[in-house]
């Protein structure tokens, strides 16, 4: 076995646990008598309307204009587009196109005190705000530039079928845009609404002067799908109209503040019978194995916090607690197949660095079986009722958020536990085997001698 060096397993064990508990308690500070938020903890975690419940608001063009199809689709795609980026995954969504309605339900923000359903929804309902900026990030041409998109399909003789979408300009807008493309030639124009960025397509050289009759096209890799909703929220930043409140409510949550406190305490009880189990049972396997489960609640946890900055928050409800749940399952049972096959190997003979290798190295093959097979059921489910709504008009708007919760957190800690259940896990363990005074077969999970 290729020996790794001692003080490696404390340097690794110190890390795993110092993120862990950075990750489920957060890292704050005062200046002053305003706090500020290093990384954020579970009490920075956005729950879901089921747990702590929400608003429920009902959207009306303002002004009493009489909004088309289109238009109210383009609505609903922008107040989508804004609850995504805010991180709010779980949500309700209808358009009531015989009343001109836009239904939507949210949960609370997650430092919200004052629990005031007006000033949750303002957000939602203010006018989108629509640019198209270059590499550089400055703004070549706003929403106003723009009197409508619509998704098309290229059908001319001799190119293949592809979706795109197509802008109909202002007058200025088709030169304000001419000149943009000319200048960024092969470089990415993006389009964002309000601070989110919704496409980034490249300028192509041969369609620098094919702003004719004021019309431009947006051409990509594009489905029906993407085309359609590319094509609304373009539209939505360029509204005639404001969206107004026809009416709102608070939602009560179906779990409530106290359950959550008291699944909380459960949680801990759980794992520190698993660690003790864990321990008694498999010796020091079972303390490498608990480093590394709390390391992976820690990686869990990161991963619905935004403790890593590039990655977006995420708003917990009571089927995304199962999927944390059913994936800490899975890397307890990740060790265990570890810890077994290299007591198996014992058996048959083996040293105690011959056991290590050996068994580490067979069991990789069953908890990898087992995992992937979970990341492809995950990945079905982002994709089938995540933002993305594959399929969510076969399921239904209210499944989308609730399901999708499950997959991420399932998939989220499938991932943290290949990389500490299975990765870091083994180096602390072949690092440990290093100290002589533990090269004990008995403390591997062998027979006493």
């Amino acid at each position: 076995m290729k020996r790794i060096p001692k003080p490696v397993f404390f340097i690794v064990a110190i890390l795993i646990l110092l993120f862990a508990a950075s990750s489920i308690f957060g890292v704050s500070y005062y200046d002053g008598d305003i706090e500020k938020t290093v990384f954020k903890g579970m009490d920075d975690i956005r729950w879901g309307i089921d747990i702590r419940g929400g608003v429920e608001a009902t959207f009306k063009p303002a002004d009493d204009v009489d909004a088309t199809d289109a238009q109210l689709d383009s609505a609903k795609s922008i107040i989508e587009t804004r609850m995504i980026s805010s991180g709010i995954t779980d949500y309700e969504l209808y358009v009531d196109d015989g009343s001109d309605r836009i239904i939507v339900r949210f949960p609370w923000k997650e430092d919200e005190k004052n629990y005031d359903p007006v000033a949750a929804i303002d957000e939602l309902a203010a006018t989108a705000n629509l640019t198209f900026r270059d590499e550089a990030g400055n703004v070549v041409m706003d929403g106003s530039s723009v009197k409508n998109a619509r998704a098309m399909v290229n059908t001319e003789q001799g190119s293949a079928n592809e979706y795109l979408v197509e802008l109909n300009l202002t007058d200025e807008g088709a030169d304000i845009f001419a000149e943009a493309t000319k200048a960024n030639v092969g470089k990415v124009i993006y389009i964002y609404m309000d601070e989110t960025m919704i496409s980034s397509p490249v300028v192509d050289e041969e369609n620098v002067n094919g702003i004719t009759g004021g019309k431009a096209q947006i051409t990509g890799n594009f489905t029906s799908e993407e085309v359609n909703k590319l094509a609304n929220q373009i539209n939505g930043g360029a509204l005639p109209f404001s969206l107004e409140v026809a009416s709102y409510s608070s939602i009560s949550p179906t779990l409530g503040q106290n359950s959550l406190t008291a699944m909380a305490y459960a949680g801990i009880i759980a794992i520190i019978l698993i660690a003790i189990f864990m321990i008694a049972v498999y010796r020091i396997p079972g303390v490498v194995a608990v480093i590394a489960l709390l390391g992976q609640v820690g990686l869990s946890v990161a991963a619905i916090t935004r403790y890593f900055a590039p990655f977006d928050s995420f708003t917990m409800t009571l089927p995304g607690i199962a999927g944390i749940i059913l994936s800490i399952g899975m890397g307890v049972d990740a060790n265990i197949i570890t810890a077994e096959r290299i007591k198996d190997e014992f058996r048959t003979g083996k040293t105690l660095d011959g056991a290590l290798e050996k068994g580490t190295k067979n069991s990789l093959t069953a908890i990898i079986d087992g995992n992937m097979t979970v990341i492809i059921v995950s990945i079905i489910l982002l994709l089938v009722f995540g933002p993305s709504n594959i399929l969510s008009w076969l399921f239904g708007a209210s499944t989308t958020g609730t399901i999708y919760a499950f997959g991420y957190t399932l998939l989220m800690g499938v991932i943290s536990n290949f990389v500490m259940g299975v990765f870091f896990s083994r180096v602390m363990l072949k690092s440990i085997a290093g100290f002589k005074c533990l090269r004990k077969e008995w403390l591997f999970g062998g027979a006493r001698k």
